[in-house]
């Protein structure tokens, strides 16, 4: 068992970024098995889900003429434009069916405001509007935090650099996450993590 001071985060393990989904993240079924095996170590388990509106303004679907990949400028900086996914209520955005969801202390769904993404579980794209996950883990007394799912270099990417700069001593499982690997983005983001003094185990 680990210290009861330990949270493990396990981050949009949903059917869009797994096989068949709108945005499958390669191999992200995978993750799975090795997640199931491990919530029963923890005290602390928390669950995110990407949780967007219809039309939400990552979709590229929402800007004529732009295509699923590209970039675009938002009032918050720099914006992947997505393929509709995770959309409320939908199977896209249902968990895995294979995950194990009943020993989640608590779900943080993050992307539902129209306007902003959010890959962090900590902060949305802005980078200072909060989801309410640092004061639910400071409330437990949390101080280490370890993180796996989908994807590495994106949302696990993000929530572990966030989790690193509040204060958290922060790990991330890479064999339990699995990345997207957009234009190098999954070496860059290893090398970010490794600067923020995030362990990569």
């Amino acid at each position: 068992m680990r210290p009861a001071t330990e949270a493990l985060l396990v981050i949009d393990v949903q059917n869009d970024f797994c096989a068949g989904g709108a945005l499958a993240v390669p191999e992200g079924d995978a993750v799975v098995p090795g997640i199931n095996d491990l919530l029963d170590s923890f005290a602390v388990r928390v669950f995110t889900q990407d949780w967007h509106p219809a039309g939400h303004a990552s979709f590229a679907s929402q800007h004529d003429g732009r295509a699923p990949l590209e970039v675009m400028e938002f009032p918050y900086g720099p914006q992947v434009l997505w393929p509709n996914h995770c959309v409320q209520g939908s199977h896209g955005a249902a968990f895995h069916p294979d995950l194990r969801t009943d020993p989640a202390d608590v779900v943080i769904r993050k992307g539902f405001r129209r306007d902003i993404d959010s890959y962090s579980a900590f902060f949305e794209n802005d980078h200072q509007t909060p989801t309410g996950l640092e004061g639910y883990l400071r409330s437990r007394d949390v101080e280490s935090v370890v993180c796996v799912g989908l994807a590495t270099d994106f949302c696990v990417n993000f929530s572990a650099l966030d989790a690193a700069r509040l204060g958290f001593r922060t790990s991330v499982i890479e064999s339990l996450c699995r990345g997207i690997d957009l234009d190098g983005s999954l070496e860059a983001a290893r090398g970010g993590l490794y600067e923020a003094g995030v362990a990569l185990d």
